[in-house]
């Protein structure tokens, strides 16, 4: 019988904007147990199209048994409700369903930023950490998970309040960043007015900034000045597909 000390991998799926990657993790270090696969995002990213490619990344992994799938949704028992940077057509969507078809075996599907979340709370930034956490993702979109002593509090999408009579992705994304050619503190300015808007609703003991932004915490990060703490996430965008791994295993 095999030790229960054997590290266990389990494949993990992140549907992002412009990306789709996948690989299996190592759940005892959250790490990556074979270079991950990346295909772009297809445009328009309908139910069918993104599905099809979750397929291929399974397909290229061999991999039997269930798997985790993020998706830039609200998930409600495998339904997506709500549809950001992927197709309108995603939305009323039971896209367990149609994934666990197309791939031939069972899949946890969750939003994102929630496994971001959970995989930064189990081995990155977040470890430890008690009280309740912001985990906010600055990407194509803004992503956003609450844990409370550990616990997630699923579904949060925090990244759509309305800043300047504006929504928050249009200022304080990295894709507003890029798209508008903004100076790193021009654009930490807009990133510390959505955070003070959280940081007034929800009174947290700290945030963590997740996203590709997150590999250059030191452009941003010392310009951003709060009463809570904020720090870079560690996992950057391995994150999703760690935090759907974890989320798989936990479902069994």
């Amino acid at each position: 019988m095999a030790s229960s000390a054997q590290p266990r991998t389990v494949l993990g799926v992140d549907i992002g904007g412009t990306g789709i990657k996948g690989a299996p993790v190592d759940l005892a270090t959250g790490k990556l147990a074979a270079e991950r696969l990346r295909i772009d995002t297809p445009h328009p990213a309908t139910p069918a199209a993104v599905v099809g490619v979750v397929g291929e990344i399974v397909r290229h992994f061999l991999w039997r048994g269930r798997f985790g799938c993020t998706l830039p949704s609200v998930v409600r028992n495998g339904v997506a409700v709500t549809a950001a940077n992927i197709d309108k057509s995603w939305i009323g969507t039971d896209g367990r369903t149609l994934l666990g078809k197309e791939a031939g075996c069972p899949v946890t599907l969750l939003n994102d930023a929630d496994a971001a979340g959970l995989a930064e709370m189990r081995f990155g930034a977040g470890h430890g950490r008690q009280g309740l956490v912001v985990i906010v993702t600055l990407g194509t979109g803004i992503g956003s998970a609450l844990f409370h002593d550990g616990k997630l509090i699923p579904n949060s999408e925090l990244g759509h309040l309305e800043i300047r009579g504006k929504d928050a992705e249009e200022r304080a994304t990295d894709r507003a960043r890029q798209e508008k050619d903004m100076s790193w503190p021009k654009w930490a300015g807009h990133v510390e007015e959505y955070l003070g808007r959280l940081e007034a609703l929800l009174y947290p003991d700290l945030f963590i900034i997740g996203g590709g932004v997150s590999r250059k915490p030191e452009k941003f990060l010392p310009l951003i000045h709060l009463k809570t703490e904020v720090v870079s996430a560690r996992l950057q965008n391995e994150a999703g597909i760690v935090g759907a791994a974890l989320a798989a295993a936990a479902e069994g």
